[in-house]
């Protein structure tokens, strides 16, 4: 009896503690389940905050390498440059030390085009569940004419164009172009104004203008090819403004005035203004006054506007005192705010490239102008290692385009790394004066794109801090270029400056795009384009101190020698003295 309750009892004895483990087991797992469910709805809600949250479709631009006190490099390994004995780090073969920020910047810029993703298809999403029916709710200034169709090719307003993605609204549109003197602005996509005096295309629906403005919402700013225009409000003669008239100076008249293009606009006895007036009516980026008679038209080979002369030439022909006959040979020429739109549309390319191009510079040489000269000159857009936000927003649609894909003629970029230099098949290297390019990203840092900086900015200890760490990278960053790049092609700033066309020439040269030179002259004459500091406002005083002009003049003849030794053309005379 005792030996079956013994084994009855050891029974038991198992069966609680195989009862205990399962037990445990199955709570172990419970939670387990629970905190796993709970993590993906807390996800699902960041995600959705961060959706409903963030700004359409521009982003703040990641950390880049014109955000930070760079890591200075010198150039190749053993090479010293003058000013640096022992303050310097040089550069190890692999280049792998750096900032921390650095080593993370890829995953970040995948974070935020990410989010950009998915806020942009949330926007869509949203479009097709509830389409939007015109409205307008908020006033306007001008008077609303009608939905209109535009097409890309032949363009319904035909003068001034320029992008918000953000903050576009029909009254800062009808202001940009009451400004420019047109009597027309049209708004497409959200966020594109156009500006004219005459209207081209077809008039349309009004629920085809269905897309509320980026910066108005309740207010319609066109649709899918379709233009919403307005009269902007009318400006006697005298009250109106010209920003962006220009003097070209004096030429001298082609033989045959038709054959160069240009259209008899009045006959005598008219003003330069009038006749400025008078091509923007019409819609020419040329007004030419000859002999006291208004001619308009385009830059074109036969007139190319690349031999001025001198200005009495012109004083003795428009005037009414009887001169010599050849003196009447010669005209002046103005360019008025209206865009040349032989070079105004740009496209990404129709096939991946298997070939990636750098356009390679020093922070604040001039990266942002040289890409808008390509884009009007190719007529395709350039790409950025970066992505920022508010160059996407200006119009720079390869911006948000991801650097590889292939699809952009070239990208932009700042690193001089080996291991970021060795990726590019090929590489445009710009180089601008080091005094330019330190005061020009300065007023970046301290006052963005198109600000300045203060006074108060330029006597801050955070001036000759900048000065002692981007002036030696200003050096290294070409140096690192020269050693690692393939196949560089090395552009000076100051020399697309003076003699823009046939630089122009040897860079799409250089990208494998052929250009027409009626495109070339185009982007000659729309060189500024509308991402660019007005004027050149410097401090009050000279910010450069002697010890700092000692430590720069010292790096400009290091980078003239390794030019020169590179068979590159040696940085322009003017370098040095200043």
């Amino acid at each position: 009896m005792a030996k079956p309750f013994y084994r009855l009892q050891r029974f038991l004895r198992r069966t609680q503690l195989l009862f205990l483990f399962l037990g445990v087991a199955y709570i172990m797992a419970g939670s387990v389940l629970l905190l796993q469910r709970a993590a993906l709805v807390v996800s699902q809600r960041g995600l959705s905050l961060t959706s409903s949250f963030l700004p359409l479709p521009s982003l703040p631009a990641p950390p880049r390498a014109l955000s930070g006190t760079p890591v200075v490099r010198v150039g190749p390994v053993g090479a010293r440059l003058p000013g640096s004995p022992g303050r310097y780090r040089a550069s190890q073969s692999d280049d792998r030390a750096g900032p921390q920020w650095l080593l993370s910047r890829n995953q970040e810029i995948r974070q935020l085009r990410r989010r950009w993703f998915h806020s942009l298809m949330s926007e869509q999403d949203m479009t097709r569940a509830d389409p939007v029916t015109a409205r307008r709710k908020a006033p306007h200034k001008g008077t609303y004419i009608g939905c209109f169709l535009d097409d890309a090719k032949d363009r319904a307003l035909k003068g001034t164009v320029f992008y918000d993605f953000r903050r576009m609204t029909t009254s800062l549109c009808q202001d940009t172009c009451s400004e420019s003197g047109y009597q027309f602005a049209g708004l497409e996509y959200g966020s594109e104004c156009y500006c004219g005096n005459r209207i081209a295309g077809p008039r349309m629906r009004e629920e085809e203008c269905n897309l509320d403005c980026k910066g108005e919402k309740g207010s319609i700013c066109g649709g899918v090819a379709r233009l919403t225009i307005y009269k902007v409000e009318e400006l006697l003669p005298g009250q109106r403004r010209y920003r962006n008239v220009r003097y070209r100076g004096c030429f001298r008249t082609p033989e045959n005035m038709t054959a160069a293009a240009f259209v008899r606009a009045v006959k005598r006895n008219v003003t330069s203004q009038a006749c400025i007036e008078v091509c923007m009516d019409q819609e020419y980026p040329l007004a030419i006054l000859h002999k006291l008679q208004c001619f308009c038209g385009y830059a074109t080979p036969v007139f190319s506007l690349h031999e001025p002369v001198g200005e009495e030439l012109c004083a003795q022909a428009n005037t009414t005192i009887p001169t010599a006959a050849t003196n009447h040979l010669h005209c002046q020429v103005y360019q008025t705010p209206v865009q040349d739109s032989r070079c105004t549309e740009r496209k990404f390319l129709p096939e991946k490239s298997s070939s990636l191009v750098a356009l390679s510079s020093f922070p604040g040489a001039g990266n942002t102008w040289v890409r808008h000269l390509i884009e009007l000159a190719t007529g395709y857009y350039t790409g950025s290692y970066y992505f920022d936000g508010t160059l996407y927003n200006r119009g720079f649609k390869g911006e948000k385009d991801y650097w590889k894909s292939g699809r952009t003629i070239c990208v932009k970029t700042h690193e001089s790394g080996k291991r970021d230099i060795e990726m590019y098949d090929s590489s445009i290297l710009l180089i601008r004066n080091p005094y330019r390019s330190l005061m020009a990203e300065f007023n970046r840092k301290c006052a963005g794109h198109l600000g300045y900086a203060s006074d108060q900015h330029w006597k801050s200890k955070e001036w000759p801090e900048f000065v002692g760490s981007y002036a030696s990278w200003w050096a290294s960053h070409v140096l690192d270029w020269l050693r690692y790049g393939r196949h560089v092609l090395v552009v000076h700033y100051e020399e697309l400056q003076d003699s823009l066309v046939p630089q122009l020439r040897v860079i799409a040269n250089f990208l494998n795009a052929s250009v027409t030179e009626e495109r070339l002259l185009c982007a000659e004459s729309n060189k500024d384009g509308h991402f660019k500091r007005s004027g050149a406002r410097r401090p009050t005083f000279d910010p450069f101190t002697p010890d700092m002009r000692q430590l720069i003049d010292g790096y400009i003849g290091a980078v003239d020698q390794a030019l020169r030794e590179s068979n590159q053309t040696g940085l322009p005379p003017d370098y040095l003295p200043r």
